[in-house]
C-alpha cells in the first residue's frame, strides 16, 4: 500500500508519499483514504482536494476521483484526528493462536481460508465471546497499521467446513461481488434421517423468519424470499439414513437446514429444525451433520480458488459406522446460473404454444394462397352462385332510350 517517503520532499515538511497498491484498483481517492488513512476525516480530505494539497501523480484531484495502480498520491502533513482511529488490537493468547494456525487450510495475498471446527460462531453476539471473527488478528501481516483480514461470508455455529476470509479491503470487495452475484459454487455433504424418494433433484421452497423467534429460526412461507437448493443422495444406510450432496443456489439464513426438514428428512443431530425426529439411535453423534465441503470462487489474481475440507471428527465416524464411502463425492458442482423460477418457466411455456399457433396459422394462408394461384377454383361466398355478370344501371350516363335516370323520355 504504501512506500517511504519521497526523498525529493524536504523532511521537516512531513509530505507523505504512498503508491496506489493493484488491492485498491478502480477505488475511490475518498475510500482509499478509509482503508489506508482511517485517521483522516473525510472533511479533511475535501478540503485538502478542493486546495490542492492533496495530489495524485502530481495533478489535482476530487474525492470521488478513482485511482489506477502505480499513481502516487501525495498526502501532507496532518489531519489525524481521534474519529475513525483503527481500533487497538487485543492480543490474542497461545491457545488461540494455536487454535487459529490449526483451522488454516489456505493462504495467498488476497484469501485465507479456514476449516471452520462445528460448534465456533463466525461472529460474535450475545453471550458469544469464541468465535472466527476475534481470531483474525492471528492472520494479519505487516504491523499494527495493516488491515485487518476481514469476513466475507458466514457459516452456522453448529455447521463445519470451508470459511473464506478476505486478506485485504480490495479482496473483500471482490469475494462479495462473488457470493451476492452467485457465481461461488458451494457444495456441501450432509447426513439425513430417512431417504429422499427423488434421488436428486432442486428444493424450491421460499422462506422467512419465523414470528416470535426473533429471526433465530426460519420456516417456508410462500411470501418469503425464494430460495433453491440443489440436492443428490450419494448412498443410502437402509432407510434408516442418507449421505446427500447439496448445492445452495441461493444464500437463505439456515437454508439447506430448512428445506431438508420440510422434505421430511432433517439433518442428523439439527435438534432446531428436526426436533426429536432428528437424532439416530446408537453410537451416531448427536452433534449436527452438516459440513461445507468444497468451494470454487473466482481469485483476484485469475486463477479460481478451489478448496476442500476434511470432515471434522464426529462426521468422519458416522460415515464410518453408516458404511459410506466419502470417495463417491466430490463432484464438480453444476456450471451456470440456476433455473429461472416456476412462474417464469409457465410463461415462457405459453408464449412457446402461441407462436406455435402463430406459425401454424400462417403456414395454413400460404398453402391456401399457393393453391389458389396455380388454377385451384375461386372461393365464393356461402350462399351466393357464380355466373355471368348481368349489366348494372349507369349512375353517371343517359339510360336506355335517351332518358336520365328517373327522367321522362325526350320528345321525337
Amino acid at each position: 500500500m504504501s512506500a517511504p517517503e519521497n526523498p525529493g520532499e524536504k523532511s521537516s515538511d512531513n509530505v507523505r508519499q504512498f503508491v496506489v497498491s493493484r488491492d485498491d484498483a478502480g477505488i475511490r481517492l475518498d475510500r482509499w483514504f478509509k482503508r489506508n488513512l482511517p485517521q483522516i476525516g473525510f472533511a479533511t480530505i475535501s478540503r485538502w482536494a478542493r486546495t490542492g494539497q492533496i495530489r495524485v501523480d502530481g495533478g489535482r484531484v476530487k474525492p470521488d476521483d478513482r485511482l489506477e495502480p502505480g499513481q502516487q498520491i501525495r498526502v501532507p502533513p496532518g489531519g489525524e484526528t481521534t474519529t475513525g482511529a483503527p481500533r487497538e488490537r487485543r492480543p490474542l493468547t497461545e491457545e488461540q493462536l494455536e487454535q487459529a494456525d490449526a483451522m488454516l487450510l489456505h493462504r495467498d495475498r488476497a484469501a485465507i481460508v479456514l476449516n471452520k471446527p462445528p460448534g465456533l460462531a463466525t461472529q460474535g453476539g450475545t453471550g458469544t465471546h469464541q468465535h472466527v471473527d476475534g481470531l483474525l488478528d492471528a492472520y494479519a501481516t505487516g504491523g499494527a497499521k495493516a488491515p485487518r483480514p476481514r469476513l466475507v461470508h458466514r457459516l452456522d455455529k453448529d455447521t463445519s467446513g470451508v470459511l473464506l476470509i478476505a486478506a485485504t479491503p480490495g479482496s473483500a470487495a471482490f469475494f462479495s461481488k462473488r457470493f451476492s452475484g452467485r457465481s461461488a459454487k458451494k457444495i456441501y455433504w450432509a447426513l439425513v434421517v430417512g431417504v429422499p424418494k427423488v434421488p436428486h433433484g432442486v428444493i424450491d421452497l421460499a422462506l422467512a423468519k419465523q414470528p416470535g423467534t426473533g429471526g433465530e429460526k426460519m420456516m417456508p412461507d410462500e411470501g418469503g424470499q425464494p430460495a433453491k437448493t440443489r440436492y443428490r443422495v450419494v448412498e443410502r444406510a437402509g432407510n434408516r439414513a442418507a449421505w446427500v450432496e447439496l448445492e445452495p443456489l441461493t444464500g437463505r439464513t439456515h437454508q439447506l437446514r430448512v428445506h431438508l426438514a420440510a422434505i421430511g428428512h432433517p439433518i442428523v443431530g439439527d435438534g432446531k429444525y428436526g426436533a426429536q425426529e432428528a437424532f439416530l439411535t446408537g453410537s451416531i453423534s448427536r452433534k449436527m451433520h452438516l459440513h461445507a465441503r468444497r468451494l470454487i470462487i473466482d481469485h483476484p489474481d485469475g486463477v479460481a480458488l478451489d478448496v476442500t475440507a476434511p470432515l471434522p471428527e464426529h462426521f468422519a465416524a458416522s460415515m464410518e459406522q453408516l458404511g459410506f464411502d466419502p470417495a463417491l463425492s466430490d463432484a464438480e458442482p453444476e456450471t451456470g446460473p440456476p433455473p429461472p423460477p416456476r412462474e417464469i418457466l409457465k410463461q415462457q411455456a405459453r408464449r412457446h404454444a402461441k407462436q406455435v399457433r402463430k406459425d401454424k396459422r400462417g403456414e395454413r394462408r400460404e398453402r391456401a394462397g399457393v393453391k389458389s394461384s396455380s388454377g385451384g377454383k375461386p372461393k365464393s361466398r356461402p350462399g351466393k352462385t357464380a355466373g355471368p355478370a348481368r349489366p348494372g344501371p349507369k349512375r353517371n350516363g343517359p339510360g336506355p332510350q335517351g332518358r336520365k335516370p328517373g327522367g321522362k323520355p325526350k320528345k321525337p
